[in-house]
């Protein structure tokens, strides 16, 4: 698994000397649903493990960071914790694109 994956779809800038650097994103507001799925946070998970095991791809971290107000700068999660899965990521990620469309 490659954890550089997770920039995959970031639009890359330049500055006016060139150096390169990652667009700045807006993630959607992610709201509870009745089938989110609710897990208890083990001391090797990290939010790019979870969203492969959940979604099969390590780019959707940012889904659970988002629906649990985590990940600010940290890939991390608090053992011992309890997160919220959001199951509806069709959704999630139609109004992610939608926000960054023109950006």
């Amino acid at each position: 698994m490659n954890a550089t994956k997770r920039y995959d779809g970031v639009r890359v800038d330049k500055t006016s000397i060139g150096k390169q650097f990652y667009s700045s994103i807006i993630y959607p507001t992610i709201d509870p649903d009745p089938n989110d799925i609710y897990t208890m946070v083990y001391e090797s998970d990290r939010l790019d493990l979870l969203a492969y095991k959940y979604y099969g791809d390590v780019r959707y971290w940012w889904i659970i960071a988002q629906a649990n107000s985590l990940g600010k700068g940290s890939l991390y999660v608090t053992t011992d914790s309890r997160v919220r899965i959001p199951k509806n990521i069709d959704k999630i990620i139609s109004d992610y694109e939608t926000l960054n469309k023109n950006r």
